[in-house]
């Protein structure tokens, strides 16, 4: 991520700031379920502006480096969660080929999709969860329990595309249908950190496919921004918050295990307000 533009205080700032980072969205993969993607984008978005890569690939760059990161995080994530029991493998069952089909999907839109589309799905996507886990409700649901058939298939695919298209592990989806259909949130966080895995894989690899023409089109991001980049993956980016991320996953399982249902809600909401005005103020 060194540039020409960077001198080596700026550059050191940078380092410093996306350990911590790595730290903060390790934690969160284990509290909320959510592979730490929906805080490493905002955060590589700003990064990345400092470092002087072009706005028309500096969202999609953010969302595929945060796939990469989210892949060894959500595995750890998702093993704490399973060796407590709280996984349900009968959605994952349901859920893992239509997941993996809108996968695919967002991967190759990625290729082709203007820069305004991925933080328009963003704030979309952040605050209506936001909204769903702030004011929640009891009488708030779609039924007493997941469908079967055509349509959990379809929620699959939703899951998939758009979690590809925030660079999340889709936890945002799966949590809030699954609390909508009457699931205790800890069990949809516990379930979400397996789709992580799911999502993140081949996601990374769909964004190395998706930006790999960006360097014709954007040759100053060889040459000068992303020496270390594959495709719209920074291997510099992710090197540097993997190792934190991945230390303070298991203690982001227990915060959650710790927390009550409404406390765990609460938290969720707001932090996802926050991260989604982020990108309103940069779409005005």
């Amino acid at each position: 991520m060194a540039t020409a533009g960077l001198n080596v205080s700026e550059l050191v700032e940078l380092a410093l700031l996306l350990v911590a980072v790595g730290a903060l969205s390790g934690f969160l993969a284990g509290v909320f379920g959510i592979g730490g993607g929906a805080i490493l984008v905002p955060v590589f978005y700003e990064c990345f502006r400092l470092a002087g890569v072009p706005l028309e690939v500096r969202m999609p760059l953010c969302i595929g480096t945060s796939l990469a990161i989210i892949i060894p995080t959500s595995i750890r994530s998702w093993r704490a969660h399973y060796l407590r029991g709280a996984v349900d493998t009968e959605i994952l069952k349901a859920w893992w080929l239509p997941v993996l089909i809108g996968v695919i999907a967002g991967s190759v839109t990625a290729r082709y999709a203007p820069e305004r589309l991925f933080k328009i799905v963003f704030v979309a996507v952040a605050w209506s969860a936001a909204a769903r886990l702030l004011l929640a409700r009891a009488t708030w649901k779609l039924g007493d329990d997941l469908p079967k058939g055509p349509l959990m298939k379809v929620y699959g695919f939703i899951v998939g595309i758009l979690s590809t298209l925030m660079g999340i592990g889709g936890g945002l989806f799966s949590n809030l249908l699954m609390t909508f259909y009457g699931r205790p949130i800890h069990q949809a966080v516990a379930t979400s950190s397996a789709l992580a895995v799911l999502i993140s894989i081949p996601g990374a690899l769909g964004y190395v496919y998706a930006g790999w023409p960006a360097a014709a089109r954007f040759p100053e991001i060889a040459a000068l921004q992303l020496p270390f980049a594959l495709g719209y993956v920074s291997l510099i980016g992710a090197v540097f918050v993997m190792p934190t991320s991945l230390l303070t996953a298991p203690l982001g399982v227990r915060a959650a295990h710790a927390m009550s249902k409404r406390t765990l809600e609460m938290a969720f909401g707001t932090y996802l307000f926050i991260v989604g005005s982020r990108f309103v103020i940069s779409l005005l």
